[in-house]
């Protein structure tokens, strides 16, 4: 099953009913699946050949989008945590509803609503980032549109029922607009808001990433629960049965989560021993460990999930605690926005050497302060081998301990230059982005340490794929 095979059905900010996933469930069916995916932007992901597109008018009640094409997005939302985790006071379930349904578009830039306190859904993963004040119903808007080169802040705040059609607005005339300023001034020119003056900088509390699985007390006499499946396939005989139970339990609402598992809020202390039995019943276990849960990794991508696996095994078998952090997979060559703790980045099989069998290398990456919030990434090791990986990740782990209780709120802006880590100059190849570094010199070419480039000979070539030295370029780290 290829990757292009994949159709996405979007689920408006994560949240849908018994009723909805039944009917998804039966259009899995119909197309002779056994399991779903859960996607990073809270939508249901399920293989959708072109020769099934018939089967879709069997479904003429199905509301949901379902999209092949990636240049529509789902609306991300935390409404998941809510209730549930930490909150600004105002925002509650029933707020995030009422929003998503001022959405009557499938949006075509990445919109991000969430709660500034909450730490389970990722706040700077959009183009367009809502993010509540501590004023009721009104938001800061975050914009890192694709064709600004910087994030910057849109200059007012937005009111909670302006959201959706300034987010359309912004779809038909941001491109317009080089600035925050420019892009108000269009805005206003266009439609009528409900503005409020931005009396301080968004300042974002760091706190470690939660436990999100199992079952919790939510409330006096409530309950939410959290299930994950390690492959992230979704067994439909399971799922149906479970949705059946919500139905027969008022259970009104079920949240996928940005990490391909979801929640179930409200469930009744009546119906909680009922529950576990069911769950227990079918097989289905709780309360794995923070070493595993926390991971976003690609849909349908086996070597991503094996590397998962094969890091979480050295993880278990050296005792090394990870609470708190969150590690993602990615891939060098795809544009991505990074909103875990710790980023694996597989590399790019240089194209010289593509009919030859060559072991991916990978560049470990970690956010400033180890808060993704700052929207900083450090380099801390490139071109290593899957073998060095756990050791590495193990020896950011003992630093994030190490500083954990130090960390301030994230800032509205990015740090000062005279904040932010010393950058060096080092030469990579274009061809297969092999780093040449002064300080280590090329032991096998027989350069010695402190080496300049432009000291070495004119026929120097690169130690991967014999580059030769003009297709060195100079980079920063």
């Amino acid at each position: 099953m290829r990757n292009k095979d994949l159709k996405r059905i979007f689920i408006k900010g994560g949240v849908l009913s018994p009723g909805e996933l039944k009917q998804i469930i039966r259009l899995a069916e119909t197309l002779g699946l056994n399991d779903i995916f859960f996607g990073s932007r809270q939508d249901i992901i399920l293989p959708f050949q072109e020769a099934d597109n018939e089967i879709l008018e069997q479904f003429p009640d199905l509301k949901m989008e379902i999209i092949s094409e990636r240049n529509y997005q789902n609306i991300v939302c935390s409404y998941v945590s809510a209730d549930i985790f930490k909150n600004t006071p105002w925002l509650n379930g029933v707020k995030y509803l009422y929003i998503l349904e001022d959405f009557k578009h499938t949006p075509k830039i990445k919109i991000n609503i969430t709660d500034p306190q909450q730490q389970l859904v990722p706040v700077f993963s959009g183009n367009l980032n809502f993010i509540a004040s501590e004023h009721e119903d009104y938001w800061y808007l975050h914009l890192n549109l694709p064709h600004w080169e910087t994030p910057e802040y849109y200059p007012v705040l937005i009111f909670s029922y302006d959201i959706a059609k300034i987010s359309r607005t912004i779809e038909e005339i941001g491109s317009d607009a080089d600035d925050a300023q420019e892009l108000f001034d269009l805005i206003n020119d266009r439609i009528e808001t409900n503005n409020r003056s931005i009396e301080k900088k968004l300042a974002i509390p760091y706190e470690p990433f939660p436990y999100y699985e199992g079952m919790n007390k939510m409330g006096i006499n409530r309950y939410w629960l959290g299930l994950y499946w390690r492959n992230n396939r979704y067994d439909l005989n399971f799922l149906k049965d479970f949705s059946e139970f919500c139905l027969n339990h008022k259970v009104g609402k079920i949240c996928i989560t940005p990490w391909k598992s979801f929640i179930v809020k409200g469930i009744g202390q009546e119906d909680k021993l009922t529950l576990e039995k069911f769950l227990g019943k079918k097989g289905i276990n709780v309360r794995h460990s923070s070493l595993e849960l926390n991971w976003n990794i690609p849909v349908n991508d086996n070597d991503a999930l094996n590397l998962k696996e094969f890091v979480v095994k050295t993880f278990d078998q050296n005792d090394i605690s990870t609470y708190g952090m969150t590690f993602g997979i990615s891939y060098h060559e795809t544009e991505k926005t990074y909103f875990t703790t710790v980023t694996i980045e597989k590399n790019k099989t240089p194209d010289i050497v593509k009919n030859f069998q060559v072991r991916p290398t990978f560049n470990v990456l970690y956010s400033k302060n180890f808060d993704p919030n700052t929207q900083e990434y450090i380099a801390y090791a490139q071109d290593v081998d899957k073998i060095e990986l756990p050791g590495l990740l193990m020896e950011l782990s003992r630093m994030y301990f190490e500083q954990l209780g130090a960390i301030t709120p994230s800032s509205s802006t990015k740090s000062d230059a005279n904040d932010a880590p010393e950058l060096s100059e080092v030469y990579q190849c274009q061809n297969c982005m092999t780093l040449y570094d002064s300080t280590y010199g090329d032991e096998q070419s027989g350069i010695l340490p402190n080496t300049p480039f432009e000291k070495l000979p004119d026929d120097y070539c690169c130690g991967v794929c014999e580059g030769e030295k003009k297709y060195f370029k100079k980079i920063l780290m």
